[in-house]
């Protein structure tokens, strides 16, 4: 597999912004994976030649941040807030209100590939908690009424 010439465009653009184009690694993966919607081994590893790292640090870099997609995922992606904060407020009957719903756990698609729920750790959102994000939208204050309404909006 190989990268497109405008993903390779892009990544090489990021190195440009990096004293040591090493240190774009993050940002190659980000550009694949918003090319592809998720990140293969394949896609990985090709990233990884364009910015001169291992295929081992790449993948290194890509388990870490918890952002990138290893598998493929659905359209939206619903991380579920469950740090302290969450989980004081009500982060029990928001999972449990979110699997009943959509018919999955985590780390599961649905059926239409529609949704894929995930765990986060924080949100940085405790103000509103509970929250979790759908694609890069944030929804705090859940209850089970509020999360129809905001999954209905992601037809």
């Amino acid at each position: 597999m190989t990268l497109s010439d405008e993903e390779i465009a892009e990544i090489r653009h990021e190195m440009g912004l990096y004293e040591n184009p090493q240190a774009a690694s993050i940002e190659a993966l980000k550009v694949v994976q918003q090319h592809r919607g998720w990140v293969s081994d394949e896609a990985l590893a090709a990233a990884a030649e364009v910015v001169g790292v291992s295929v081992a640090a790449m993948e290194s870099v890509a388990t870490f941040y918890n952002l990138i997609f290893r598998r493929p995922v659905g359209r939206h992606v619903i991380m579920v807030c469950d740090s302290v904060s969450c989980y004081l407020c009500g982060y029990d009957g928001v999972k449990a209100h979110l699997t009943e719903s959509l018919g999955i756990d985590y780390g599961e698609t649905t059926p239409d590939e529609r949704f894929t729920l995930l765990p986060i750790c924080c949100l940085g959102d405790c103000d509103n908690a509970p929250s979790m994000r759908v694609g890069e939208d944030y929804h705090g204050r859940l209850t089970s009424e509020r999360i129809d309404e905001v999954l209905a909006r992601y037809e």
